[in-house]
C-alpha cells in the first residue's frame, strides 16, 4: 500500500520538494529521489520493494551483457530477460486466473495460491523490458550506473499508476536537468489540476458507478444501466487522466518531462482514433514492442489481422487477471478489424461520434464487471431494460445526486478539448493573456484546498488501478 492521499500531499511531497532543492548536485538528487521513490513504495507493503529491485538488477544485468558483439549470444540474452520478466508478471499477477481457469475447464478442485499483486507491477515490468529490448536494438547505449536503472524504474511519480516511460525519453534528463520556478510553477498546477479530475470529479462519478454494479441483475433497468455505464466510463477517464497529469507535473516539478499519456479520447469518430488517444504510452509500447516485431501490416491483411488479435488480447490481459478484461480488449480488437474493412472514418462527424463512444462506453462495461453475467446483463439493459418497477426507478434515482449531476456534466465538458481551443484563441503576449493566466493559478490553489478537504473528510476514494 503507498502512503495515503493526505499522508502524500501535506508530509512527502513537501518536505522531498524542499529536500531536493536544499541539496546541489545531481548525483545526490538522484540517489534522494530514489530512497524516497523506494520509501514511497515499500510503505505498507516493503517485502514488495524486494521483487522491484530484483527486476530492476536483472534488466541491468542483461543490458550489460548485451554489449556482446556475438548477434546469437545477444538474442539468447534478449530472449532470457523477456523469458523472467514476464515469467515474474504471470507468477505475481496471473497464477490465480490460470489455475481458475483449469479448474472451470477440466472440473479439477485445485487450490489458487492466492498471491497478492504487487501495485504497478504491470507498468514498471514494460518499462524495464523496453530499456533491455532498446539496448538489443541498439536504439539506447548500455547504461553501466545501475543507480540511474533503479531511478528510471521506480521513480515515484509514474511508478504505480503509469504513464509507461521509455528510457530513451528520459536517459539525458536522469544525467543533466533544470527545472527553473516557471516549470515548478506550471508542473505544481498540471499537479493539482490532475489531483482534481481524480478526487474532486472521479471519485464523485465512482460512487454512482459502483452503486449501479453492486445491484441485484434484477434490480437493473435501461435507466440505471446507463447511469452505471456512463458514470463508469467518466470515473476510468478522469481516474486514469488524472494521474498521469500528477505524474507529467511531479515530473516537471523535478526537472523530468514525461510525454502526454491521452489527448481527449472521447471526442475520437473511430476505435483506431480512439487508441491513438487513449492511454497513449501503453498503445504505443505495444506498437514498438509486439505489433511492428510480429510484422505490423506488413505483410499482407491476414497478417495484419492478426497481429492486431494477439495486440488486443495482451491489451486486455495487461490491465487484469480476469478474462473480463480480456474480452474488453477482443471488443476493442473486433472494431479495429471491422474498421480495415469498412470506412467509418467518413461517416458524418455526429455519426462517428456516436460509433465510437456506443463501442467504448459498451466495452468499459465489460471491463468493470465482476463477471461475464453481470457484464452481459448490464449491456442488454442498456438497449432492452424497458422495465420500470418502483425498486428499479427508485435505486436509479438515488444515483442522481445534485453532486454527481454537476460533477458529470463538468466532466463531459472536461473530457473536450474546450479549455485547448479557448487557450489557442488568446493572442501570446496579450493583455487579455497575461490577466488571465495568474488567475488560472489561483483557480488552482482553491482546487487544492478542495481536494485536501475532500481526502480530510474520508469522503469515498477508490484506487482502480491497483490491478494493473
Amino acid at each position: 500500500m503507498v502512503f495515503s492521499s493526505m499522508t502524500f500531499l501535506c508530509v512527502f511531497l513537501p518536505v522531498l520538494f524542499m529536500l531536493y532543492y536544499a541539496v546541489k548536485g545531481t548525483k545526490l538528487r538522484n540517489f534522494l529521489l530514489i530512497a524516497s521513490s523506494l520509501l514511497f513504495y515499500a510503505y505498507g507493503e516493503p517485502v514488495y520493494i524486494i521483487l522491484m529491485i530484483i527486476s530492476t538488477m536483472f534488466n541491468y544485468l542483461f543490458g550489460l551483457m548485451l554489449s556482446t558483439e556475438k548477434e546469437r549470444q545477444r538474442k539468447l540474452i534478449l530472449f532470457f530477460s523477456v523469458l523472467i520478466n514476464l515469467g515474474l508478471l504471470g507468477v505475481f499477477k496471473y497464477t490465480d486466473m490460470v489455475v481458475e481457469t483449469v479448474n472451470a475447464l477440466a472440473g479439477t478442485a485445485l487450490q489458487a495460491p492466492g498471491i497478492k499483486l504487487p501495485i504497478g507491477i504491470s507498468f514498471y515490468t514494460f518499462q524495464a523490458m523496453s530499456y533491455v529490448i532498446d539496448v538489443y536494438r541498439k536504439e539506447v547505449d548500455v547504461q553501466k550506473n545501475y543507480f540511474n536503472i533503479l531511478l528510471y524504474v521506480s521513480f515515484f511519480p509514474q511508478l504505480i499508476a503509469g504513464p509507461i516511460v521509455k528510457y530513451h525519453d528520459v536517459q539525458e534528463q536522469i544525467n543533466q536537468r533544470h527545472a527553473d520556478p516557471e516549470r515548478i510553477a506550471k508542473g505544481m498546477r498540471r499537479f493539482i489540476l490532475g489531483l482534481s479530475k481524480k478526487v474532486l470529479i472521479s471519485n464523485t462519478v465512482a460512487a454512482a458507478a459502483d452503486a449501479v454494479f453492486g445491484f441485484g441483475l434484477g434490480d437493473i433497468n435501461i435507466l440505471s444501466a446507463w447511469i452505471g455505464a456512463i458514470a463508469y466510463a467518466l470515473q476510468i477517464y478522469f481516474d486514469f487522466s488524472g494521474y498521469s497529469d500528477m505524474a507529467i507535473g511531479l515530473g516537471h516539478m523535478f526537472g523530468f518531462h514525461f510525454l502526454e499519456n491521452f489527448d481527449y479520447p472521447y471526442v475520437s469518430r473511430s476505435i483506431k482514433e480512439f487508441w491513438r488517444r487513449w492511454h497513449i504510452s501503453l498503445s504505443t509500447w505495444f506498437k514498438e514492442y509486439l505489433y511492428y516485431p510480429l510484422g505490423g501490416n506488413r505483410k499482407g491483411k491476414a497478417r495484419t489481422v492478426t497481429n492486431k488479435w494477439i495486440v488486443f488480447f495482451s491489451t486486455g490481459l495487461w490491465h487484469g487477471a480476469s478474462w473480463t478484461f480480456v474480452a474488453w480488449g477482443l471488443w476493442h480488437g473486433l472494431f479495429q478489424m471491422i474498421e480495415e474493412f469498412l470506412p467509418m472514418n467518413k461517416l458524418p462527424r455526429l455519426l462517428g461520434h456516436i460509433y465510437a463512444l456506443l463501442v467504448v462506453i459498451v466495452g468499459f462495461v465489460l471491463f468493470r464487471a465482476e463477471s461475464f453475467e453481470q457484464g452481459l446483463h448490464v449491456i442488454s439493459q442498456m438497449f432492452t431494460g424497458f422495465h420500470f418497477g418502483e425498486t428499479q426507478q427508485m435505486l436509479a434515482f438515488e444515483q442522481l445526486t445534485p453532486v454527481f449531476l454537476l460533477m458529470s456534466g463538468l466532466g463531459i465538458i472536461i473530457s473536450m478539448p474546450v479549455l485547448p481551443q479557448m487557450q489557442m484563441r488568446l493572442t501570446p503576449g496579450s493583455t487579455l493573456e497575461k490577466a488571465i493566466i495568474p488567475l488560472t493559478y489561483v483557480g488552482t490553489i482553491a482546487l487544492l484546498l478542495l481536494c485536501i478537504l475532500s481526502l480530510s473528510g474520508g469522503t469515498y476514494n477508490p484506487f482502480i488501478y491497483f490491478r494493473f
